[in-house]
């Protein structure tokens, strides 16, 4: 059960509070003074504290309510508070909202609001205590696989690029091929040359190669090499990316756009392991390590017959995900940082309008953004304009005392681009806070 203190010197308020409070389930606790009250935080697990401005009858200047908020916040940094005030002293409760107090409500209050505020509160709490927690099991997960394995220079924070990598590696020391999926820009390059990196053939060469940059004419030359004047402008003998990664790894980028005779000939090669040179009877044999990407919807190609199913499945023994950026919205300033590179500093603003973005381009979009910022912020805190991006709305720390209006809502979704746990967070309330709001105002949400 949600427990909430009440910190008050009045018994007819302790009492009221606490009937209305039990009234929606909520466990009430109460003090009459200060030291009480941070005893009882210190014995009790609480979730949110509502505390009286004055304590003494012949006091109103508010300096001990300010008192006791300076003392919870320097003990108990994640328990939101909120104030009661006098109408006439009204100035002190909003300097501490400002401080980081969660709200204040004026005397007499209103039950609805006041209940209202409080489970509110009460449900970013949970939330903020929730997120606390998955960070701190994403840290010790990053750090464990920091010691395991070589991550490279790789930035990031989100757990699903967490996720990501624990697979790429998990799956590294086999020779299984291993299918890298994800949007383009995304950072399936990188990934991939993880899995090389942590594999059993990291110390030979990593080969990349696009297949999507492949002239139709020229992918079986490329692939496998051609002898002397095996085709038309061929002076000499050539390598081919096979010969080129024996003993490591080759990476095949979009692989989704091999035409239909190279992928015949490339499932030969990983079935038999051998192949001859373009315009060469004599057969290579090679030991390679082959990794693929795509950005394209294989089993789709497969059903239309523009992909190859058996060797669909040749190559995606495994399956490593990378998620658009959009879905890693902890790597976003992460990365922004790592691109300026101490050149520039983001503005709050700008700030926001990153996390809020939807960048359809990924990590390569972003970079593009940011480093064309950099260089226009001339020295200064590079602005919201400068990104080319629309503004976000404010996030948890400027949290409206109000509620959010529908123009607010309206205007978070838009800037979030629908997403609603984005929207919420900008806002600074729960997911089903803000469902609750736009059930409320009849907005258009796919809410299961």
């Amino acid at each position: 059960m949600r427990t909430v203190l009440i910190i008050d010197d009045n018994a007819g308020v302790r009492e009221a509070l606490a009937l209305a409070l039990s009234l929606r389930d909520i466990r009430p606790l109460a003090a009459r003074h200060p030291d009480e009250g941070l005893a009882l935080l210190e014995r009790e697990r609480v979730d949110l504290v509502i505390q009286d401005m004055n304590f003494s009858a012949d006091t109103t200047s508010g300096e001990e309510g300010v008192a006791l908020f300076r003392a919870i916040r320097a003990r108990h940094v994640d328990v939101p508070v909120v104030l009661l005030t006098a109408w006439t002293r009204l100035e002190n409760a909003v300097e501490l909202v400002k401080a980081g107090a969660a709200d204040y409500l004026a005397k007499p209050w209103d039950d609805a609001r006041l209940l209202a505020t409080v489970e509110n509160l009460l449900e970013l709490a949970e939330t903020g205590a929730e997120l606390r927690r998955a960070r701190r099991e994403r840290r010790a997960r990053k750090s464990v696989l920091a010691a395991r394995y070589a991550l490279g220079d790789l930035v990031f924070e989100a757990d699903a690029t967490l996720r990501a990598l624990e697979l790429a590696c998990q799956v590294a020391r086999s020779d299984v091929p291993v299918l890298v999926t994800g949007p383009n820009g995304s950072g399936k390059e990188r990934i991939a040359a993880i899995v090389h990196a942590n594999s059993a053939v990291a110390r030979g060469p990593f080969v990349a190669v696009n297949c999507g940059a492949l002239p139709d004419n020229l992918v079986e030359a490329e692939l496998f090499g051609a002898e002397s004047g095996a085709y038309t402008g061929a002076h000499k003998a050539r390598e081919g990316r096979f010969e080129a990664a024996d003993g490591g790894t080759l990476f095949l980028d979009e692989i989704g756009n091999l035409p239909l005779v190279g992928q015949m000939k490339l499932l030969r090669v990983l079935d038999a392991g051998t192949f001859q040179r373009l315009g060469s009877n004599q057969t290579r044999r090679v030991k390679v390590r082959v990794l693929s990407a795509t950005n394209a919807d294989l089993k789709s190609m497969v059903r239309e017959g523009t992909f190859r199913e058996d060797l669909y499945y040749r190559l995606n023994v495994i399956e490593v995900r990378l998620p658009p950026l959009a879905e890693r919205v902890d790597d976003i300033l992460p990365l922004a940082e790592h691109f300026l590179a101490g050149r520039a500093t983001l503005g709050d603003a700008a700030r926001d309008a990153l996390r809020a973005h939807a960048w359809p381009g990924n990590v390569r979009e972003l970079k593009n953004a940011v480093e064309r910022a950099a260089l226009l912020a001339g020295g200064e805190p590079i602005a919201v304009e400068l990104l080319g991006l629309p503004p976000a709305a404010p996030v948890n720390g400027s949290r409206n005392l109000d509620e959010p209006s529908r123009q607010a809502i309206e205007a978070a979704l838009a800037a979030a681009q629908g997403v609603v746990s984005r929207a919420a967070q900008a806002l600074g309330m729960s997911r089903q806070a803000l469902y609750r709001r736009m059930e409320r105002y009849a907005l258009p949400h796919d809410k299961p």
